[in-house]
């Protein structure tokens, strides 16, 4: 059986810390959505923080049937327990609309009626994909219909410090380009909705995985022209399988079984570099929380942006 734990002096204990885990409900999680939670929810419970959940169920297209519950059921069982209620982005619509109005008051919006087509044709890429050259910035062309709301964006210098992935240095202009907001058949964009929600619950710092970390320049952006708060971030580095490939439902990552957790766990905290203790192999998911809970070490954690995991431990507890 372990020793008891020992207080982790590495991470000051505060009581304000809030933190999430936000995934999509477009199929069971994955042992690359298991890290980002299992990093996240260290983070926070370690520092005596307040952990949530929250559903990011904005695109109904792409959610599969149940998959909602399934993730929660699996949080459950790996003993990844949250503060208060699970927020849903579908029922914060009405949030949503209001910021949209307030933008427009601000004259920060416009609609554009060019297609993806136009848009890959007529611009460079960037960092994260084409960036948009501003056809529509003055008016859309005549006989033109709106396809979506684009917000203006400009040159200010966006800098921050993330806790693994280091001093990030962006343009949004020019490297991201105007982006949308809203699209013409009315869903609200990823990047609006998770800087609201992270607003409304009072984030203090997003813990995701470093496929993301180009979203943050453009989540300031809407911060600063909202006047919220920006939370500070940390980007875990993005599993990927044998190829190269972040593990995703596109790249057919197998479901973490909610059956036999530790070994999964187990895994997950030698990836972050938090290698358990053999004596934790002969206890149970508590003896394993309060041992990962009391020597969490941010500092020990890989400042990578991906880690390879060959394809028998996609599965991990299978």
């Amino acid at each position: 059986m372990p020793k008891p734990a020992q207080t982790n002096k590495s991470s000051a204990a505060d009581s304000t810390y809030r933190g999430r885990f936000a995934p999509s409900p477009t199929g069971p999680l994955h042992f690359g959505s298991l890290l980002a939670a299992v990093g996240s929810f260290l983070q926070a419970r370690a520092r005596g923080g307040k952990w949530f959940v929250r559903i990011e169920d904005i695109d109904p297209p792409r959610e599969v049937p149940g998959a909602t519950d399934e993730i929660l059921r699996t949080l459950e069982a790996f003993g990844l327990h949250w503060d208060g209620e699970v927020v849903r982005q579908s029922e914060c619509r009405a949030a949503y609309d209001d910021a949209i109005d307030q933008l427009t008051r601000l004259g920060a919006l416009y609609p554009c009626a060019c297609s993806r087509r136009e848009i890959a044709d007529s611009s460079i890429v960037g960092i994260d994909g084409p960036v948009y050259p501003g056809t529509c910035r003055d008016g859309i062309p005549q006989a033109r219909v709106a396809r979506a709301l684009r917000v203006r964006t400009d040159n200010r210098a966006v800098e921050f410090i993330d806790r693994w992935q280091g001093a990030v240095h962006r343009q949004v202009q020019s490297e991201f380009g105007d982006f949308v907001l809203k699209r013409a058949d009315g869903p609200i964009a990823y990047q609006l909705a998770v800087v609201l929600d992270d607003a409304a619950q009072g984030i203090t710092e997003v813990v995701r995985g470093a496929d993301l970390l180009e979203s943050t320049p453009r989540q300031i952006h809407l911060q600063r022209l909202l006047k919220l708060t920006t939370p500070e971030y940390a980007h875990l580095p993005v599993v990927a399988n044998g190829r190269g490939e972040k593990l995703s439902k596109q790249t057919h990552a197998a479901p973490i079984d909610r059956r036999a957790p530790l070994p999964a766990l187990y895994r997950v905290l030698d990836i972050l570099g938090q290698g358990a203790s053999p004596e934790l192999h002969g206890g149970n998911l508590a003896d394993l929380w309060r041992w990962a809970i009391a020597h969490w070490q941010p500092s020990a954690v890989p400042r990578l942006h991906r880690v390879i995991v060959e394809t028998e431990l996609q599965s991990a507890g299978r």
